[in-house]
């Protein structure tokens, strides 16, 4: 007796899973049927590539740069470039060089939709054109370096440091004191170093005067307007005249734009918001 009810609750839960889920699944189906591909759609020819947020990994743009320089169907790529108020160097030039390799093959058109700032400028300064939103914020062209001292703290707890090293400025940047004056100039010539590459790489790109770096390389953020005064980018216009303009010196007469599968989106819409919620607000609004 003991075995039966146990199968006949096993049944039960699975009635009971059909009845919770049955519409959720039947309406997923639906969706894969309406959207999915017929074989008759036209190969994309063009696609957007998104650098936002703090550059440090990025792994996931690079690996987007290089899928679509390896995607004959793709004439034109443009840079979405939005948010962004820098990163790491070497991460920001890994990028810049991605685009250099992809712009061998293909037209390549960035917009700056808002922040295009330090390590998102310098990876994107390698397009064929920059093209920003009025409103948008270019340049900040510089290296900066930051460390905390906490000497006079840790003094006030007790703390104190122990340190075995092999070489002189093994401890440079340390924020456990001041640091020595030769520490420092070694320091300060690690950001002069990076900041000349930065300032070279841009100078090449724009084909500006590198004689003039304290004009438009001081550190200063310009607004798209000043920016373009500066050479720092080409013109002024929308995220569609942008498109419009990748089109134009892609050669392409008919553009079409990669997209993710609408299944993709879709799933990825679930995730953000609920699947259960999402469910719900379709299905209560639709028996009102």
């Amino acid at each position: 007796m003991q075995i039966l009810r146990l199968i006949f609750r096993g049944i039960l839960g699975i009635f009971k899973f059909i009845n919770n889920y049955f519409k959720a699944l039947i309406f997923l189906l639906i969706l894969f049927f309406i959207f999915a591909p017929d074989g008759k759609m036209k190969e994309p020819n063009l696609a957007r590539i998104d650098i936002t947020g703090t550059i440090m990994d990025t792994s996931e743009i690079l690996d987007a740069l290089e899928k679509a320089r390896l995607d004959s169907n793709i004439k034109g790529v443009l840079l979405y470039i939005d948010d962004s108020p820098g990163g790491a160097l070497s991460p920001s030039v890994e990028l810049a060089m991605a685009v250099k390799r992809l712009k061998e093959s293909k037209k390549v058109l960035a917009y700056a939709a808002g922040n295009m700032a330090s390590g998102s400028y310098y990876a994107g300064v390698n397009a064929d054109a920059i093209i920003a939103n009025p409103g948008a914020f270019i340049g900040s062209i510089g290296v900066i370096m930051q460390g905390a001292n906490i000497e006079n703290l840790a003094k006030n707890l007790g703390v104190s440091e122990q340190v075995v090293k092999a070489g002189e400025f093994k401890e440079a940047g340390t924020f456990m004191r001041s640091w020595s004056k030769q520490e420092r100039e070694s320091l300060q010539g690690l950001v002069n170093d990076a900041y000349m590459l930065f300032v070279s790489d841009v100078a090449a790109a724009r084909n500006l005067d590198i004689k003039k770096k304290d004009e438009w390389a001081n550190a200063r953020v310009f607004l798209a307007h000043n920016a373009l005064k500066m050479g720092l980018i080409d013109s002024l216009g929308s995220y569609i005249d942008a498109q419009d303009e990748l089109a134009k010196i892609s050669l392409v007469d008919e553009p079409v734009w990669q997209e993710k599968p609408q299944l993709e989106k879709i799933m990825e819409k679930f995730t953000k918001q609920g699947i259960n919620s999402l469910f719900g607000a379709f299905f209560e609004t639709k028996l009102r």
